[in-house]
Protein backbone atom coordinates (compact mmCIF):
# COMPACT_ATOMS: atom_id res chain seq x y z
CA UNK A 1 0.00 0.00 0.00
CA UNK A 2 1.38 3.47 -0.64
CA UNK A 3 1.70 6.35 1.69
CA UNK A 4 -1.16 8.20 0.18
CA UNK A 5 -3.50 5.63 0.56
CA UNK A 6 -2.12 4.40 4.08
CA UNK A 7 -3.22 8.08 5.23
CA UNK A 8 -6.48 7.98 3.71
CA UNK A 9 -6.97 4.26 5.13
CA UNK A 10 -6.09 4.88 8.33
CA UNK A 11 -8.07 7.42 8.60
CA UNK A 12 -11.49 6.03 7.78
CA UNK A 13 -10.08 3.69 10.36
CA UNK A 14 -8.97 5.74 13.17
CA UNK A 15 -11.59 9.21 12.82
CA UNK A 16 -10.55 10.84 16.42
CA UNK A 17 -7.37 11.58 17.73
CA UNK A 18 -8.51 12.39 22.01
CA UNK A 19 -5.89 15.14 23.84
CA UNK A 20 -7.65 13.65 27.00
CA UNK A 21 -5.77 15.74 29.75
CA UNK A 22 -2.22 15.88 31.63
CA UNK A 23 -1.30 15.74 34.68
CA UNK A 24 1.84 17.38 36.59
CA UNK A 25 3.39 17.31 40.00
CA UNK A 26 6.20 20.02 42.03
CA UNK A 27 9.18 18.05 43.83
CA UNK A 28 11.17 20.29 45.31
CA UNK A 29 13.56 21.38 42.22
CA UNK A 30 11.44 19.04 39.88
CA UNK A 31 8.53 18.99 37.75
CA UNK A 32 7.08 15.60 36.74
CA UNK A 33 4.67 15.76 33.39
CA UNK A 34 2.75 13.25 31.94
CA UNK A 35 0.04 13.44 29.20
CA UNK A 36 -2.42 11.39 27.92
CA UNK A 37 -3.65 10.70 24.05
CA UNK A 38 -5.83 8.15 22.92
CA UNK A 39 -6.94 7.00 19.43
CA UNK A 40 -9.79 4.75 19.49
CA UNK A 41 -10.42 2.08 22.12
CA UNK A 42 -6.78 0.41 21.68
CA UNK A 43 -4.03 2.65 20.94
CA UNK A 44 -3.49 5.33 24.30
CA UNK A 45 0.17 7.03 24.98
CA UNK A 46 0.90 8.16 27.91
CA UNK A 47 4.32 10.05 27.77
CA UNK A 48 6.40 11.45 30.60
CA UNK A 49 8.52 14.19 31.01
CA UNK A 50 10.61 15.96 34.05
CA UNK A 51 12.00 19.45 34.51
CA UNK A 52 15.02 19.30 36.63
CA UNK A 53 16.09 22.91 37.71
CA UNK A 54 19.01 21.95 39.66
CA UNK A 55 20.55 24.95 41.76
CA UNK A 56 17.72 27.26 40.34
CA UNK A 57 15.48 25.57 42.51
CA UNK A 58 11.63 26.61 41.57
CA UNK A 59 10.29 30.23 42.15
CA UNK A 60 8.31 30.21 45.23
CA UNK A 61 5.15 31.82 42.80
CA UNK A 62 5.41 28.48 40.93
CA UNK A 63 1.79 26.67 42.05
CA UNK A 64 -0.58 26.76 38.92
CA UNK A 65 0.98 25.48 35.62
CA UNK A 66 -1.61 24.68 34.28
CA UNK A 67 -2.03 26.75 31.15
CA UNK A 68 1.89 26.16 30.11
CA UNK A 69 1.35 21.93 30.55
CA UNK A 70 -1.83 22.29 28.70
CA UNK A 71 -0.32 24.07 25.85
CA UNK A 72 3.00 22.20 25.65
CA UNK A 73 0.27 18.93 25.06
CA UNK A 74 -0.75 20.72 22.69
CA UNK A 75 2.95 20.90 20.81
CA UNK A 76 3.51 17.52 22.36
CA UNK A 77 0.81 16.02 20.63
CA UNK A 78 1.25 16.01 16.99
CA UNK A 79 4.24 13.70 17.36
CA UNK A 80 1.48 10.95 18.21
CA UNK A 81 -1.21 12.37 15.62
CA UNK A 82 1.07 11.51 13.10
CA UNK A 83 1.17 7.96 13.09
CA UNK A 84 -2.63 7.62 11.98
CA UNK A 85 -3.28 11.10 10.84
CA UNK A 86 -7.04 11.16 12.28
CA UNK A 87 -8.98 13.93 10.76
CA UNK A 88 -10.70 15.03 13.95
CA UNK A 89 -8.73 16.48 17.27
CA UNK A 90 -10.84 16.20 20.44
CA UNK A 91 -9.37 18.33 22.88
CA UNK A 92 -10.74 17.64 26.34
CA UNK A 93 -11.41 20.54 29.50
CA UNK A 94 -10.83 23.38 27.39
CA UNK A 95 -11.80 25.35 24.00
CA UNK A 96 -9.89 26.95 21.84
CA UNK A 97 -11.11 30.19 19.67
CA UNK A 98 -11.46 30.11 15.98
CA UNK A 99 -7.88 32.29 16.13
CA UNK A 100 -6.64 29.79 18.48
CA UNK A 101 -7.40 26.94 16.22
CA UNK A 102 -6.08 29.00 12.67
CA UNK A 103 -2.95 29.16 14.85
CA UNK A 104 -2.30 25.66 15.67
CA UNK A 105 -3.32 24.80 12.38
CA UNK A 106 -0.99 26.98 10.77
CA UNK A 107 1.96 25.37 13.07
CA UNK A 108 0.88 21.81 12.52
CA UNK A 109 0.17 22.16 8.60
CA UNK A 110 3.78 24.08 8.29
CA UNK A 111 5.53 22.04 11.13
CA UNK A 112 4.67 18.70 8.84
CA UNK A 113 5.62 20.20 5.57
CA UNK A 114 8.23 17.77 5.38
CA UNK A 115 6.39 14.77 6.97
CA UNK A 116 3.79 15.21 4.15
CA UNK A 117 6.43 15.60 1.16
CA UNK A 118 8.56 12.61 2.34
CA UNK A 119 5.55 10.36 2.69
CA UNK A 120 4.00 11.40 -0.46
CA UNK A 121 0.71 12.74 1.28
CA UNK A 122 -1.75 14.66 -0.35
CA UNK A 123 -4.07 17.00 1.36
CA UNK A 124 -4.77 20.56 2.59
CA UNK A 125 -4.59 22.93 5.48
CA UNK A 126 -8.11 23.02 5.42
CA UNK A 127 -8.85 19.14 5.66
CA UNK A 128 -6.22 17.55 7.22
CA UNK A 129 -7.03 18.39 10.74
CA UNK A 130 -10.45 20.02 12.51
CA UNK A 131 -10.32 20.70 16.53
CA UNK A 132 -13.45 19.19 18.26
CA UNK A 133 -13.72 20.50 21.50
CA UNK A 134 -16.05 18.46 25.14
CA UNK A 135 -15.82 21.59 27.08
CA UNK A 136 -16.88 25.83 26.33
CA UNK A 137 -14.16 26.81 29.07
CA UNK A 138 -11.57 29.21 27.36
CA UNK A 139 -7.84 28.81 27.45
CA UNK A 140 -8.33 32.75 28.92
CA UNK A 141 -9.39 30.71 32.26
CA UNK A 142 -5.63 29.60 32.94
CA UNK A 143 -3.54 31.56 35.36
CA UNK A 144 -0.25 32.66 34.08
CA UNK A 145 2.54 34.80 36.40
CA UNK A 146 4.29 36.77 34.40
CA UNK A 147 7.81 36.86 34.23
CA UNK A 148 9.91 39.59 34.66
CA UNK A 149 13.09 39.34 36.23
CA UNK A 150 15.46 40.48 33.01
CA UNK A 151 18.62 39.76 35.64
CA UNK A 152 19.80 36.74 33.22
CA UNK A 153 18.77 34.67 30.21
CA UNK A 154 18.11 31.06 29.38
CA UNK A 155 19.88 29.57 26.64
CA UNK A 156 18.92 26.26 25.12
CA UNK A 157 22.14 24.54 24.45
CA UNK A 158 22.55 21.68 21.38
CA UNK A 159 25.79 20.87 20.98
CA UNK A 160 26.76 22.25 17.62
CA UNK A 161 28.78 25.18 17.26
CA UNK A 162 25.87 27.36 17.06
CA UNK A 163 24.68 27.63 20.63
CA UNK A 164 28.14 27.42 21.21
CA UNK A 165 28.39 31.02 20.10
CA UNK A 166 25.10 31.99 22.03
CA UNK A 167 26.75 31.26 25.03
CA UNK A 168 30.41 32.96 24.36
CA UNK A 169 28.86 35.64 23.56
CA UNK A 170 26.43 36.08 25.69
CA UNK A 171 28.49 35.18 28.86
CA UNK A 172 30.29 37.93 29.05
CA UNK A 173 27.15 39.77 29.33
CA UNK A 174 24.50 38.26 31.79
CA UNK A 175 23.66 35.13 33.83
CA UNK A 176 23.34 32.25 31.98
CA UNK A 177 20.71 29.89 32.92
CA UNK A 178 21.91 26.63 30.45
CA UNK A 179 19.13 24.74 29.20
CA UNK A 180 19.25 21.13 27.89
CA UNK A 181 17.07 18.16 26.51
CA UNK A 182 17.69 14.74 27.13
CA UNK A 183 21.62 15.23 27.70
CA UNK A 184 24.47 13.42 25.97
CA UNK A 185 28.30 13.87 25.60
CA UNK A 186 28.58 17.15 23.09
CA UNK A 187 25.79 19.01 25.43
CA UNK A 188 27.48 18.52 28.45
CA UNK A 189 31.19 18.84 27.44
CA UNK A 190 29.96 22.05 25.72
CA UNK A 191 28.29 23.53 29.11
CA UNK A 192 31.27 22.68 31.05
CA UNK A 193 33.83 24.29 28.79
CA UNK A 194 31.30 27.27 29.24
CA UNK A 195 31.76 27.67 32.88
CA UNK A 196 28.81 24.61 33.80
CA UNK A 197 30.26 21.36 35.18
CA UNK A 198 27.79 19.72 36.91
CA UNK A 199 24.06 19.16 36.26
CA UNK A 200 23.16 20.90 39.24
CA UNK A 201 23.94 24.26 37.40
CA UNK A 202 21.91 23.14 34.48
CA UNK A 203 18.07 22.87 33.94
CA UNK A 204 17.50 19.89 32.44
CA UNK A 205 14.47 18.20 30.56
CA UNK A 206 13.99 14.31 30.11
CA UNK A 207 11.53 13.90 27.20
CA UNK A 208 10.43 10.48 26.87
CA UNK A 209 9.02 9.44 23.79
CA UNK A 210 6.39 6.60 24.20
CA UNK A 211 6.82 3.33 23.75
CA UNK A 212 3.66 2.97 22.02
CA UNK A 213 4.64 4.86 19.36
CA UNK A 214 7.65 3.45 18.76
CA UNK A 215 5.94 -0.18 18.62
CA UNK A 216 3.20 1.84 16.43
CA UNK A 217 6.35 2.39 13.98
CA UNK A 218 7.31 -0.73 13.77
CA UNK A 219 4.19 -2.16 12.63
CA UNK A 220 4.30 0.19 9.67
CA UNK A 221 2.19 3.48 11.03
CA UNK A 222 3.22 6.72 9.65
CA UNK A 223 6.00 8.04 10.60
CA UNK A 224 8.41 11.40 9.91
CA UNK A 225 9.55 14.94 10.80
CA UNK A 226 7.93 16.87 13.38
CA UNK A 227 8.55 20.82 14.69
CA UNK A 228 11.25 20.15 17.33
CA UNK A 229 11.84 23.89 17.89
CA UNK A 230 8.34 24.29 18.71
CA UNK A 231 8.36 21.67 21.19
CA UNK A 232 11.07 23.73 22.91
CA UNK A 233 9.66 26.86 22.29
CA UNK A 234 6.99 25.97 25.27
CA UNK A 235 9.25 24.03 27.06
CA UNK A 236 11.15 27.63 27.29
CA UNK A 237 7.76 29.02 28.82
CA UNK A 238 7.93 26.27 31.86
CA UNK A 239 11.96 27.27 32.32
CA UNK A 240 11.15 30.71 32.14
CA UNK A 241 8.27 30.35 35.13
CA UNK A 242 10.02 27.91 37.17
CA UNK A 243 13.39 30.07 37.06
CA UNK A 244 11.74 33.16 37.24
CA UNK A 245 14.32 34.11 34.19
CA UNK A 246 11.96 35.96 31.34
CA UNK A 247 14.70 36.04 28.58
CA UNK A 248 15.00 32.56 26.10
CA UNK A 249 17.75 33.22 23.63
CA UNK A 250 17.47 30.72 21.04
CA UNK A 251 20.40 30.15 18.10
CA UNK A 252 18.48 30.02 15.07
CA UNK A 253 20.39 31.61 11.98
CA UNK A 254 18.75 33.51 8.78
CA UNK A 255 19.32 30.84 7.43
CA UNK A 256 16.77 28.68 8.82
CA UNK A 257 14.39 30.65 6.91
CA UNK A 258 15.07 29.23 3.15
CA UNK A 259 12.76 26.60 2.07
CA UNK A 260 14.26 22.80 1.91
CA UNK A 261 12.02 22.76 -1.57
CA UNK A 262 12.67 25.88 -3.46
CA UNK A 263 9.57 27.56 -4.63
CA UNK A 264 7.85 25.55 -1.70
CA UNK A 265 6.77 26.70 1.87
CA UNK A 266 8.19 22.95 2.88
CA UNK A 267 11.50 23.47 5.37
CA UNK A 268 12.84 21.31 7.64
CA UNK A 269 13.51 24.07 9.58
CA UNK A 270 10.06 25.91 9.28
CA UNK A 271 9.85 25.58 13.75
CA UNK A 272 13.53 27.49 13.91
CA UNK A 273 12.49 30.43 10.73
CA UNK A 274 11.76 34.18 11.71
CA UNK A 275 8.16 33.60 11.06
CA UNK A 276 7.49 30.74 13.83
CA UNK A 277 9.61 32.93 16.32
CA UNK A 278 7.36 35.71 15.40
CA UNK A 279 4.16 34.06 15.70
CA UNK A 280 5.29 32.32 19.02
CA UNK A 281 5.98 35.36 20.43
CA UNK A 282 2.60 36.97 19.23
CA UNK A 283 0.57 34.08 20.80
CA UNK A 284 2.53 33.98 24.20
CA UNK A 285 1.84 37.38 24.30
CA UNK A 286 -1.53 37.28 23.51
CA UNK A 287 -2.99 34.14 25.46
CA UNK A 288 -0.43 33.45 27.93
CA UNK A 289 0.00 36.60 29.64
CA UNK A 290 3.38 37.53 28.21
CA UNK A 291 4.89 35.47 30.20
CA UNK A 292 8.79 35.44 28.86
CA UNK A 293 10.44 36.79 25.91
CA UNK A 294 11.93 34.20 23.18
CA UNK A 295 14.32 35.29 20.28
CA UNK A 296 17.39 34.18 18.91
CA UNK A 297 20.23 35.70 19.49
CA UNK A 298 21.74 34.77 16.30
CA UNK A 299 18.97 36.10 13.80
CA UNK A 300 21.09 38.34 12.26
CA UNK A 301 23.63 36.18 11.42
CA UNK A 302 24.11 33.85 8.33
CA UNK A 303 26.16 30.36 8.60
CA UNK A 304 29.50 31.78 7.67
CA UNK A 305 28.91 34.85 10.50
CA UNK A 306 28.31 32.12 12.54
CA UNK A 307 31.23 29.72 11.61
CA UNK A 308 33.89 32.56 11.84
CA UNK A 309 32.73 33.58 15.08
CA UNK A 310 33.09 29.67 16.30
CA UNK A 311 36.19 29.28 15.16
CA UNK A 312 37.57 31.79 17.66
CA UNK A 313 36.68 29.28 20.26
CA UNK A 314 39.22 26.51 19.70
CA UNK A 315 38.60 24.80 23.04
CA UNK A 316 35.52 23.61 21.63
CA UNK A 317 36.50 21.99 18.81
CA UNK A 318 37.05 18.35 20.16
CA UNK A 319 33.51 18.01 21.63
CA UNK A 320 30.89 20.23 19.76
CA UNK A 321 28.76 17.47 17.63
CA UNK A 322 25.90 18.73 15.01
CA UNK A 323 25.34 14.97 13.61
CA UNK A 324 22.49 13.88 14.05
CA UNK A 325 22.90 10.27 13.12
CA UNK A 326 26.04 10.27 15.51
CA UNK A 327 24.03 11.67 18.27
CA UNK A 328 23.34 8.48 20.29
CA UNK A 329 27.03 7.78 20.54
CA UNK A 330 28.62 11.50 19.90
CA UNK A 331 30.51 11.25 17.60
CA UNK A 332 30.46 12.84 13.66
CA UNK A 333 29.09 9.80 11.41
CA UNK A 334 31.28 11.31 8.39
CA UNK A 335 28.28 10.04 6.24
CA UNK A 336 25.16 12.60 6.10
CA UNK A 337 24.42 16.02 4.91
CA UNK A 338 24.45 17.76 8.33
CA UNK A 339 28.15 16.47 8.49
CA UNK A 340 29.32 17.45 5.25
CA UNK A 341 27.82 20.85 5.45
CA UNK A 342 29.46 21.68 9.07
CA UNK A 343 32.72 20.51 6.95
CA UNK A 344 32.29 22.87 4.60
CA UNK A 345 30.78 25.93 6.74
CA UNK A 346 33.68 25.66 8.78
CA UNK A 347 36.76 24.99 5.88
CA UNK A 348 37.23 28.83 5.14
CA UNK A 349 38.10 29.74 8.78
CA UNK A 350 39.95 26.45 10.38
CA UNK A 351 42.88 24.82 8.81
CA UNK A 352 42.69 21.60 6.76
CA UNK A 353 44.95 19.82 9.25
CA UNK A 354 42.34 20.88 12.12
CA UNK A 355 39.54 19.93 9.98
CA UNK A 356 40.49 16.21 9.71
CA UNK A 357 41.34 15.96 13.28
CA UNK A 358 37.66 17.19 14.22
CA UNK A 359 35.73 14.90 12.14
CA UNK A 360 38.44 11.95 11.90
CA UNK A 361 38.90 11.83 7.94
CA UNK A 362 38.82 14.24 5.15
CA UNK A 363 35.37 14.97 3.91
CA UNK A 364 36.06 16.93 1.46
CA UNK A 365 37.87 13.95 -0.31
CA UNK A 366 34.67 11.72 -0.11
CA UNK A 367 33.42 10.80 -3.40
CA UNK A 368 30.66 8.45 -1.71
CA UNK A 369 29.26 12.33 -0.10
CA UNK A 370 28.73 13.55 -4.11
CA UNK A 371 24.77 13.39 -3.59
CA UNK A 372 25.07 15.20 0.23
CA UNK A 373 27.38 17.44 -1.97
CA UNK A 374 25.04 17.90 -5.53
CA UNK A 375 22.17 19.09 -2.60
CA UNK A 376 23.98 21.19 -0.61
CA UNK A 377 25.42 23.37 -3.52
CA UNK A 378 21.92 23.65 -5.62
CA UNK A 379 22.77 20.97 -8.49
CA UNK A 380 20.36 18.78 -7.19
CA UNK A 381 16.72 20.17 -6.88
CA UNK A 382 16.58 19.50 -3.39
CA UNK A 383 18.47 20.37 -0.49
CA UNK A 384 18.95 17.50 2.21
CA UNK A 385 15.98 17.60 4.91
CA UNK A 386 18.67 18.34 7.35
CA UNK A 387 19.07 21.76 9.60
CA UNK A 388 21.50 23.19 6.93
CA UNK A 389 22.82 26.51 5.46
CA UNK A 390 21.60 28.28 2.23
CA UNK A 391 22.73 27.15 -1.00
CA UNK A 392 24.43 30.70 -1.57
CA UNK A 393 26.18 30.01 1.83
CA UNK A 394 27.79 26.85 0.90
CA UNK A 395 28.82 28.19 -2.43
CA UNK A 396 30.72 30.58 -0.43
CA UNK A 397 32.36 28.68 1.32
CA UNK A 398 32.98 26.48 -1.40
CA UNK A 399 34.38 29.91 -3.23
CA UNK A 400 36.55 30.91 -0.18
CA UNK A 401 38.66 27.68 -0.08
CA UNK A 402 39.35 26.66 -3.72
CA UNK A 403 42.62 28.11 -4.00
CA UNK A 404 44.07 26.40 -0.83
CA UNK A 405 42.09 22.92 -0.85
CA UNK A 406 41.61 22.40 -4.77
CA UNK A 407 43.19 19.17 -4.69
CA UNK A 408 40.20 17.90 -3.01
CA UNK A 409 37.63 15.54 -4.96
CA UNK A 410 34.40 17.28 -3.84
CA UNK A 411 35.96 21.03 -4.53
CA UNK A 412 37.07 19.90 -8.06
CA UNK A 413 33.87 19.07 -8.35
CA UNK A 414 32.24 22.03 -7.96
CA UNK A 415 34.89 23.97 -9.58
CA UNK A 416 34.22 21.70 -12.92
CA UNK A 417 30.08 22.22 -12.52
CA UNK A 418 30.77 26.11 -12.34
CA UNK A 419 32.51 26.52 -15.18
CA UNK A 420 30.47 23.98 -16.92
CA UNK A 421 27.32 26.16 -16.24
CA UNK A 422 29.38 29.15 -16.93
CA UNK A 423 30.16 27.68 -20.67
CA UNK A 424 26.84 26.99 -21.06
Amino acid sequence: MDNQNKFLSLRQQYPQFIYEGYCYEIIDNQIDIQFDYTIGDAIRFSPKMRLETGKYGVAAHVADLDGIVFHIGLIELISYWKCTCSPKVLVRGHHLSENQQLWWKKLYWKGLGEFFYQNGIKTDIQEFLQFEFDNEKPIEEFHYQKVINTKGVVVPIGGGKDSVVTLEHLRKKQKIVPFIINPRGATLACARIAGFPNLEDIVVLHREISPKLLELNKQGFLNGHTPFSAMLAFYSVLVSAATNIREVALSNESSANEPTIPGTEINHQYSKSLEFEEDFRAYVETNMNDINHYYSYLRPYCELEIAEFFSQYPRYFPVFKSCNAGSKTDVWCCNCPKCLFAYIILSPFIDDKTMIGIFGEDLLNKESLTTYFDELTGIADVKPFECVGTIDEVNQALSMIYESRKDKYLVNRWKHLRRRDTNS
